[in-house]
C-alpha cells in the first residue's frame, strides 16, 4: 500500500463511520456542554405536555404489571435529562415513591439533576417498567448507498468536509437488507439509507426490559413512504444545514421503523399515540374567559402546546414504535 493509498483510506470512509466519530468521539457533537437542546427543538423541548403524556403511559403499564413494588422508567438519549425529570415530576406522588428513572446518555450527567435520577452510559438489564427512546434512533449511525451509473447500489464515503464519493458495492447482510426494507431501482443517483444498525439497536434495547413497554419515537418512513434520495441531514444552532462530520453538527436521518419492529410491535402516528394519552389541543370554552380569565390564558396556551405536539406535516407526524413485553398494549 503506497503512502497516498493509506491517506485516502484514513480520509474517506463510510457515513457509519464518519457519523460515530462526529457526534460520540471525545469532543463530539452529542459531548458538547449545550447539549440537543442548544441546536434542535424535540417533542420534550416543545411542552411539558409531552412529558405528562409520558408519565401517563407509564402510569398504564404500572397498572398492566400489577403495580409491582419497583417500576422502572429508562429514557434513552436523555440529552440532558429533561423528559426524565419531567415524567417524575409529573407522576402521581404514590407511582413516583416507587419509580426507579434511569437517563441513558453517552454525555456526562449535567450538574443539578434531580438525584432520583441514575446517569448511565447503558440501559440497566431485566428492568420491569417503560422503556422510552425519543430521537434516539435517529442518531444511530449508519451506511449510506447510492446507485452508480451502471445501475449497482455502491456505499458512500465521505470526507470530514462532508464531500462524497462512491465505495465499493453493498454487499452481505446490508445487500439483504436494502433488498428486503429499501429496495433501490437501477436508477443513477438513488440513494438509501441502510437501517441495519438500528434495528440491532433497537432490538438489543427491547432485550434488557424484562417486562414492560418499549417506545421508539422518531422522524419516520415505512416501505410504501421511502424517499428516493434518502433523508441524511445535519442541524445546527436550530437549523437544518448539510451534513458534515466534523462534530460540529448534527447528523441524522430518518428512520425505518417498520424494519425495527419485531414480532409484536407496532407503529402509530405521534398524534394518535398522544391523543390516546389525553393529550387532544381542544380550545377551552370561550365562557372561561369571563369566569377565569387566567385560567382561560393558561389552557389556550396550552391547546397551542398540544396542537403543535400533534400537527400534521410537523411533530404529529412523527412515528410510535410500541413494543409490549410481557403485558398487553395499553393504547
Amino acid at each position: 500500500m503506497t503512502a497516498g493509498t493509506r491517506q485516502e483510506w484514513r480520509e474517506w470512509r463510510g457515513w457509519r463511520a464518519a457519523t460515530q466519530q462526529a457526534l460520540y468521539a471525545p469532543g463530539g457533537f452529542y459531548r458538547r456542554t449545550e447539549g440537543p437542546a442548544g441546536h434542535f427543538r424535540t417533542s420534550v423541548h416543545a411542552s411539558p405536555l409531552f412529558a405528562g403524556a409520558v408519565a401517563r403511559l407509564l402510569c398504564r403499564v404500572d397498572e398492566a404489571l400489577g403495580r409491582p413494588a419497583a417500576l422502572d422508567f429508562v429514557d434513552m438519549a436523555a440529552g440532558r435529562g429533561e423528559l426524565t425529570a419531567g415524567v417524575l415530576a409529573a407522576l402521581p406522588a404514590g407511582v413516583a415513591a416507587r419509580t426507579r428513572a434511569y437517563a441513558v446518555d453517552i454525555a456526562g450527567r449535567p450538574p443539578g439533576l434531580d438525584h432520583r435520577i441514575e446517569w448511565l452510559a447503558e440501559p440497566p438489564q431485566g428492568t420491569t417498567g417503560l422503556l422510552f427512546a425519543n430521537e434516539w434512533l435517529d442518531n444511530v449511525p449508519l451506511e449510506v448507498a447510492e446507485v452508480d451509473a451502471a445501475g449497482v447500489a455502491r456505499l458512500v464515503l465521505v470526507r470530514e468536509d462532508g464531500s462524497e464519493r462512491l465505495g465499493e458495492p453493498v454487499d452481505g447482510a446490508s445487500a439483504r437488507w436494502l433488498e428486503r426494507w429499501w429496495p433501490l431501482p437501477g436508477e443513477e443517483g438513488l440513494r438509501a439509507e441502510i437501517g441495519l444498525p438500528r434495528d440491532e439497536a433497537w432490538a438489543a434495547a427491547v432485550a434488557t426490559l424484562g417486562r414492560g413497554l418499549a417506545v421508539a419515537v422518531d422522524y419516520a418512513h415505512t416501505a410504501d413512504t421511502r424517499p428516493p434520495f434518502g433523508t441524511l441531514t445535519g442541524f445546527r444552532e436550530g437549523r437544518e444545514t448539510t451534513p458534515v462530520p466534523d462534530g460540529s453538527c448534527d447528523i441524522t436521518a430518518h428512520v425505518a421503523l417498520d424494519a425495527c419492529a419485531l414480532p409484536g410491535g407496532r407503529v402509530l402516528p405521534q398524534r394518535e399515540a398522544l391523543r390516546a394519552l389525553g393529550v387532544t389541543g381542544a380550545r377551552p370554552p370561550l365562557t372561561l374567559a369571563s369566569t377565569d380569565p387566567a385560567a382561560y390564558v393558561r389552557a389556550l396556551a396550552s391547546a397551542s402546546e398540544a396542537a403543535e405536539l400533534t400537527a400534521e406535516d410537523g411533530l404529529g407526524d412523527f412515528g410510535w414504535l410500541v413494543r409490549p413485553v410481557g403485558v398487553e398494549d395499553p393504547f
